[in-house]
């Protein structure tokens, strides 16, 4: 009898029981019986029975109710419990219905997308049968060709037949046909043994994300990033979508120079540059994107792209900077430009610190302009005057011609003590080739010995009329220390200024001339611009001679920064790739292409000139040239100066020092400070270094203290040019100069055994020196010119025999000397020279 004999069996009350599968690792089930608890069912108490379908009375069973809630409180709690149910069966049928439709939108795209593969799956089908049938052509061409030849062999030595062989003798077909499967599973075995040994092949999904172990190891081979999947993602779907309709090539017209850089025709096609080294690949040319390729062969990639070629030369590039001439409606008036100029010392920048109530003067070295200043006055009646303040030594004849170049109005100021000077002629002349209107400025009219009367009538061997000498030229008497006559020069020029008419564009791209420039410590090359036409705007791309840049910042007169400059406006402006040549154009153009392409050209174009003005046309004009360089004797130097007028200006200073033995080479100049660099080009060359204004950096310096190079420092140019003349006069050969001391007349020879001919003489003349030279003269005329061998009186060697007295003299190497011939005596002597 068990032991569940008249017992129920365990289990949960009125559990069913089921089987479930349990899992564990490694892919191990187990199959386990457990029992269901079916629903409990809620019985409601006797007493309080509903009938079935019956509607229950409002608000429920009072009983049951909590306490404090009144009937109808109750029926809106109910009635808001089945509102809310309606709206969830209605969230939930609309729920439903959209899953339906985005179920159906995803298997109709996944109906497209099965299709599209099952034809890309049948094009590749088709493609390997061609390509299948066109091999099998092959090789029955092959096997044809074969039984040919052998048949003609056969013909012609013939031999016993032999066995046929089966697999030669089956038709082509058969032979095609692969072999039973029997015969066939060692290579299907290989055939899986490489597929399960190759690494599985990019299908274009990433499986997960890439961790740092599948990164380490390498083996993996190279994934697509995320970014390619959702790109490659997006063109499936816009292509599912009947989105990826391939749009219409636009067919350019490409500008294409002599030589053009790979990134740049790139742009001008707006291709991809990638595509387009890869079409120069194809060619042959190994081309990166910052290498220059020649017109022909861009014009073969131009046209490999499908656009339009548009030749053009080099020079063609500067037409973007063409004068663009305006229209008169958009002229607008601009002040006028006033140069100050006139000899040295003669009050321009005295003058010029009166009007602007400053003091420039004191902050020049040694008390003149070396530099052109360019400033901006307001009158008291609310004229704006730009002025220029040109340097008045005639080094700065160049400096002088720029200024008069860019002006309108020119200022001559000439002392009342001095009267006209050489460099107020030359300022004379400088406003006559600029077919500029002069003012006379008879300036230290103060002074007690001042003569304006003698101003105006030295103006006049020059052809410059003052109006007080009946002419048309504007005279004014003024003083820069006084202040006197300056409202009557304001006034003058204000006048002048009304009768040009001055206008310009404001609201085109700027133009305008270079003024001065030089290499700043901290703001890198800074170039004082007068702007000219046009509005320079902070941020514009300009190109200014071979150099280019954009705009970083401007800075007026009184050292402050502003955005925009108008015409006549003098600015300093920042953010050149390098130091421009003063009088240089600058000119605003659109792009950084179009500006480097223009710097490139001028730099290549001023290249050649040089190359072509340095370079001997023929072989004798060589010759001769290495001929005069044997015979010069040069003093090489290397300048640097702290802007770009100056240094010009020294050079050309340099250039004039020097005679047909001597001259100065300047074997490098430029601006800003004295470098490594600098040092090492003097040591190599054995030249002194200059430096105007400048100084050496710490580098330099320790650099030439090892090297043992020379660098002397110089503030005013007179210093610096007297300095360099006599350093060339060093290089001069000593004059040699004679001086004669004697004649001595031979009255007989005499034969000396172990001596030769001796000559008795008088010493008729001066003194007869045994250390002088001495020349034979015979009728007159030199026989011999050399050196005493013995001079005697009598028995015994003297050093000198004086005038009245006799002695006996013998020639070295010279014995044809006769009676009557007469005997020259001199010294030499060494005396050095200068360069004038």
């Amino acid at each position: 009898m068990s032991d569940t004999d008249g017992k129920k069996p365990l289990g949960l009350g009125g559990a069913r029981p089921g089987q479930v599968k349990q899992s564990f690792s490694h892919g191990r089930t187990k199959a386990v019986v457990v029992e269901t608890k079916r629903k409990r069912v809620v019985v409601p108490k006797q007493g309080t029975p509903a009938p079935t379908g019956a509607k229950p009375a409002p608000g429920g069973n009072p009983a049951r109710r909590p306490a404090g809630i009144s009937d109808a409180e109750m029926d809106r709690r109910l009635k808001a419990v089945q509102a809310a149910r309606a709206r969830e069966a209605d969230d939930a049928a609309q729920r439903e219905a959209e899953e339906k439709a985005r179920e159906e939108d995803r298997q109709r795209r996944r109906e497209e997308m099965e299709a599209k593969e099952r034809e890309d799956r049948e094009r590749e089908e088709a493609l390997r049968q061609k390509a299948e049938d066109e091999a099998r052509a092959v090789v029955e061409a092959d096997e044809a060709e074969k039984r040919q030849a052998a048949a003609k062999a056969a013909k012609a030595s013939p031999k016993p037949a032999a066995e046929p062989d089966p697999i030669a003798s089956a038709p082509v077909s058969d032979r095609t046909r692969p072999a039973p499967s029997t015969a066939r599973k060692p290579e299907r075995d290989k055939a899986e043994r490489d597929a399960k040994a190759k690494p599985r092949e990019d299908t274009g999904r990433r499986a997960g994300k890439l961790t740092l172990n599948e990164a380490l190891a390498g083996d993996g081979g190279r994934q697509r990033s995320m970014a390619a999947m959702k790109r490659k993602q997006e063109r499936a779907r816009q292509k599912a979508l009947g989105q990826s309709a391939p749009r219409e090539k636009q067919v350019r017209d490409v500008r294409l120079p002599e030589t053009i850089l790979v990134q740049e025709l790139a742009n001008r096609m707006a291709e991809r540059v990638a595509d387009v080294v890869k079409s120069l690949m194809k060619m042959g040319v190994m081309a990166t994107m910052n290498q220059s390729i020649d017109a022909d062969t861009a014009e073969l990639v131009i046209e490999e792209f499908g656009h339009k070629v548009v030749r053009v030369s080099d020079a063609d590039v500067e037409q973007v900077i063409d004068m663009i001439e305006d229209a008169p409606e958009s002229l607008r008036s601009r002040p006028p430009i006033i140069t100050i100029m006139g000899h040295v010392d003669h009050g321009k920048t005295s003058l010029l610190d009166a009007i602007r109530k400053t003091s420039v003067v004191s902050g020049e070295a040694g008390g003149i302009t070396q530099h052109i200043g360019a400033y901006q006055v307001t009158t008291d009646t609310g004229a704006v005057l730009s002025f220029l303040d040109t340097p008045g030594h005639a080094a700065f004849t160049s400096m002088r011609a720029r200024g008069a170049n860019v002006t309108d109005i020119v200022v001559l100021v000439v002392s009342a003590e001095d009267a006209v000077m050489p460099q107020t002629i030359e300022a004379i002349n400088h406003a006559k080739a600029a077919k500029v209107p002069m003012i006379v400025a008879i300036n230290k009219i103060d002074r007690p010995d001042a003569n304006p009367q003698k101003v105006r009538t030295d103006l006049l061997q020059h052809e410059v009329v003052v109006e007080a000498m009946s002419g048309d030229v504007q005279d004014v008497e003024v003083s820069a220390l006084t202040g006197q006559g300056l409202d009557q020069l304001l006034e003058a020029i204000a006048l002048q200024a009304e009768i040009l008419e001055l206008k310009a564009n404001p609201d085109r791209s700027a133009m305008g001339a270079v003024i001065e420039a030089k290499l700043d410590v901290g703001r890198g090359p800074v170039a004082t611009v007068l702007v000219q036409n046009g509005t320079l705007r902070k941020g514009d791309i300009f190109v200014v001679g071979e150099q280019w840049g954009k705009v970083r910042a401007l800075i007026n007169d009184k050292g402050e920064r502003v955005d925009e400059a108008g015409p006549s406006v003098p600015v300093e402006v920042l953010g050149l790739n390098g130091t421009p040549e003063a009088g240089d154009v600058l000119n605003v153009v659109d792009t950084e292409a179009q500006a480097r392409e223009i710097a490139d050209y001028r730099l290549q174009a001023s290249k050649d000139k040089r190359a072509a003005a340095g370079a001997a046309t023929t072989l004798e004009q060589l010759m001769a040239k290495a001929k005069d360089d044997q015979n010069v004797a040069e003093l090489p130097i290397v300048l640097k100066a702290d802007v770009q007028g100056s240094a010009e200006a020294i050079v050309q200073a340099m250039e004039k020092i020097g005679n047909d033995e001597v001259r100065v080479r300047v074997l490098h100049y430029g601006v800003g400070a004295i470098t490594e660099s600098d040092i090492g080009l003097a040591e190599a060359s054995g030249a002194p270094v200059f430096g105007f204004n400048v100084r050496a950096n710490a580098p330099a310096r320790n650099s030439a203290n090892q090297k043992g190079v020379e660098i002397r420092y110089y503030s005013v140019i007179y210093d610096l040019v007297d300095d360099v003349k006599a350093a060339a006069s060093g290089l001069l050969s000593n004059e040699i100069r004679e001086k004669f001391i004697g004649y001595a007349e031979i009255r007989e020879v005499f034969k000396v055994s172990g001596v030769g001919k001796v000559a008795g003489c008088l010493v008729t003349e001066g003194i007869a020196r045994r250390s002088a030279g001495v020349r034979l003269l015979r009728d007159n005329v030199v026989v011999h010119e050399g050196t005493l061998k013995t001079l005697k009186r009598f028995k015994d060697e003297v050093k000198e025999v004086q005038s009245g007295q006799e002695c006996g003299m013998a020639f070295e190497n010279h014995e044809d000397i006769r009676a009557g011939d007469v005997i020259e005596i001199f010294e030499r002597e060494e005396v050095e020279r200068n360069l004038s």
